[in-house]
């Protein structure tokens, strides 16, 4: 198999699905995603994405603090040729407007309320973001606006497009290819406008290794997620190294 984020979870889930790879702390317990459960989530979000129309090619907007679905949504975006943009969760709305009109950015995946509202103040400076889901509801029941929509009913969306297409999700997996572009960086924009800084999956994945050979990861490192996930040290450390070593990132 091709050396690419969609290909190692698959591999690790088919070699070692029941170990341990992602944790969430909730009403102070950890909660556990297998690698099993992570596969089978990743290809969820990525067909109900797929159904909703993300192509290989475009771009999907991530905004949103370190959460297991934001590193799974990587890897479903991924899976389809599309390509992941975090941003800065704690920019204010103002300074979203130019990465997503920059990269043409029509889906977004948000954590919470306050990043729905951040998207929904932004809508008329940026019309060509038509989807917004948010993985947090609490404070959005009464919210209508067209577009916007839980992250339940994506993957139940994808759950109803694998029962009519059981093959597709691995189909599409298996032309990702080392050059493929994986994800795109904004800078900070300190001296003008930020600028997006394009990696493919070989050379996260080049510089992930790097990093594990020097530090000797192994698969039983616990490792903590605690910086954006916009930054590019923090994909490296919790996406990039998570899926070359196969540890668990908490």
């Amino acid at each position: 198999m091709a050396n690419t984020f969609p290909h190692l979870l698959l591999s690790h889930a088919t070699q070692r699905p029941t170990a341990p790879a992602l944790r969430e702390k909730e009403f102070g317990i950890w909660q556990t995603w297998t690698w099993a459960d992570v596969a089978r989530d990743v290809r969820h979000m990525a067909c109900g994405l797929a159904a909703l129309g993300l192509a290989r090619g475009q771009n999907l907007a991530f905004v949103s603090d370190n959460r297991p679905n934001v590193y799974m949504g990587f890897a479903a975006v991924q899976s389809l040729g599309a390509v992941p943009i975090p941003l800065y969760q704690d920019a204010v709305a103002a300074e979203c407007i130019f990465p997503l009109n920059n990269a043409e950015v029509r889906f977004c995946l948000v954590e919470d309320q306050e990043q729905v509202d951040k998207m929904l103040e932004i809508r008329e400076q940026c019309p060509q973001v038509t989807h917004i889901y948010f993985d947090d509801p609490r404070g959005l029941r009464n919210y209508s606006e067209q577009g916007l929509a839980s992250l339940d009913a994506l993957i139940a969306s994808g759950q109803a497009f694998v029962r009519q297409h059981p093959q597709w999700f691995r189909e599409e997996v298996a032309k990702a290819a080392p050059d493929d572009v994986a994800a795109m960086f904004f800078t900070s924009g300190t001296t003008g406008n930020p600028k997006g800084v394009v990696h493919t999956h070989a050379t996260l994945l080049d510089r992930a290794a790097a990093g594990a050979e020097f530090d000797r990861l192994t698969s039983s490192e616990e490792v903590l997620a605690y910086l954006p996930p916009a930054w590019i040290g923090q994909n490296i450390f919790s996406y990039a190294q998570w899926l070359a070593c196969g540890y668990v990132v908490n």
